[in-house]
């Protein structure tokens, strides 16, 4: 063979090989998308398909062959007998007598079917034909067959197999006597032994499939009532548990899934306790954390505010008691940086805790806050929009406007968008913020994962604190966040 011959060969093998290897493995997906109680059930029904078969099979192939004995036995010994019994009649010369023997062995023997006497010089003497078989369906006897003895020949007819028996008539000196035997009465037999087999298969394959069907739902029972367990207990039933019907081995993971639902329980438990502790020492903290920007903010305004304004009085008063030029340039640059200064006090203050967010509520500490915002972002237009009917409760408001405060930020920051709309509004005791802008979005599920922004996850933790939620939604054309908060 030539080399891509060869090639052609290998590529052939390996394409039969995968082939075969992807049949297995369909075949193994589908049989494996059955249950339990139909691959039980299946088995069972398969064994006695082929068990049926079998005996079936063995049944008829060994009665066959005992009565096909039987017939040859019954024949021999028949052709015999009449061949002895015609030799009287032969030697004088009564065919009227012949063909009454021949008549009476017909008629007494179910198997025979015809009856032939010949003459040695193969002249049919008598003959006796049944109903089942023509004269000329029997092959002919020509002159000079010497026959010494019994012998047996097959042939096929219409009517089926026939067993014919030649036995000499004085060792052959008068001729033969010619029997014939059919195989209809033993196909009978036999077809009828099949039949009460088949039934007999039936019955057992039935007795086998309710056997089958009431073993696998002792068996499958508590597997699927253990996968119902399972099913609940990931609901967040964690009472479910495992029905206990048998000591056997099901039985014990029974007992090992209901201890590990009791430690699941246990541990939820736990955990909801500590979840419990985690969300008051987190609200203590913010709480804290507020107070101290209050008492910070409230620190600059009236301590380190008032000290700068009476600063800018004395600076005031010091240029009008002198005309130096250069004592009034100074005082003036120095008047200046103190203006900056107390703006950028009351900025630091407003942004650790806004002095109108607990005197005139949320909507006014927003609006303010969106002033400022627009002062640091020139570039990002601000549209805000609020519709709150009465104020809000203290902690709602404090962790709805820091929310509101961090999404602003990082739209400004980070998402280079040109347009803020923010919607605060109350409907069916809920109380709902959006904060959308069209700038570039990111991944925020990503950036979850991978705990790289505090931001994010300071708002989910404040929209939590006070039994909200909060979604983030970001694409190429902006990002939006909802907040979702019970009044």
């Amino acid at each position: 063979m030539t080399t891509p011959e060869i090639s052609a060969l290998h590529v052939g093998r390996r394409d039969a090989r995968e082939g075969f290897q992807r049949s297995l493995e369909s075949f193994k997906r589908k049989v494996g998308a059955f249950g339990v109680r139909v691959k039980i059930l299946g088995i069972v029904l398969a064994m006695t398909v082929v068990v049926g078969i079998v005996v079936i099979w063995q049944a008829r192939a060994v009665m066959g062959d005992v009565l096909v004995n039987e017939l040859d036995h019954r024949g021999m010994a028949m052709a015999g007998e009449l061949a002895a019994e015609a030799a009287v009649p032969i030697l004088a010369d009564d065919n009227e007598a012949i063909a009454g023997l021949m008549g009476n062995a017909i008629s007494d023997h179910p198997d025979a079917i015809y009856a032939i006497v010949v003459g040695p010089d193969a002249s049919v003497l008598a003959s006796i034909f049944g109903d089942e078989i023509q004269a000329d369906q029997v092959p002919d006897v020509h002159p000079g067959d010497d026959l010494i003895a019994i012998r047996h020949v097959d042939f096929e007819t219409a009517a089926g197999s026939i067993h014919e028996f030649r036995a000499p008539i004085l060792d052959g000196f008068g001729g033969s006597v010619r029997l014939g035997l059919s195989e209809l009465r033993m196909e009978r037999a036999t077809t009828g032994v099949t039949r009460h087999v088949i039934i007999t298969t039936l019955l057992v394959g039935l007795s086998g499939v309710v056997a089958a069907s009431a073993l696998t739902w002792l068996l499958t029972r508590p597997i699927v009532d253990l996968a119902h367990t399972t099913r609940e207990i990931g609901g967040g039933d964690l009472d479910a548990r495992a029905t206990h019907l048998a000591d056997d081995e099901i039985g014990t993971i029974g007992v090992a899934f209901n201890q590990m639902a009791t430690d699941l329980k246990g541990n939820q438990e736990t955990l909801a306790k500590s979840e419990i502790v985690r969300k008051r020492l987190l609200e203590q903290l913010i709480d804290a954390q507020e107070a101290e920007r209050r008492r910070i903010a409230r620190e600059l305004h009236d301590t380190v505010g008032q000290a700068l304004s009476s600063l800018m009085v004395g600076m005031a008063a010091l240029s009008q008691s002198s005309a130096d030029e250069v004592v009034i340039a100074k005082r003036m640059e120095l008047q200046k940086l103190a203006e900056e200064t107390l703006d950028q006090v009351r900025q630091m203050s407003r942004e650790l805790r806004p002095s109108a967010l607990d005197d005139l509520g949320l909507a006014a500490a927003l609006e303010l806050y969106s002033a400022d915002f627009g002062i640091l972002h020139p570039h990002v237009t601000v549209d805000l929009h609020v519709d709150l009917p009465r104020r809000l409760p203290s902690s709602i408001e404090t962790n709805l406007y820091r929310i509101v405060q961090e999404g602003m930020t990082n739209a400004g920051r980070h998402s280079t968008a040109d347009r803020l709309s923010v919607l605060l509004s109350e409907r069916d005791g809920l109380v709902r913020a959006i904060i959308e802008d069209d700038g570039e979005g990111f991944d925020h599920v990503a950036v979850r994962k991978a705990a790289r922004s505090v931001g994010i996850h300071g708002m989910q933790e404040r929209a939590e604190l006070v039994g909200g939620k909060l979604t983030i939604e970001s694409g190429h054309h902006g990002t939006t966040v909802f907040v979702e908060v019970p009044r």
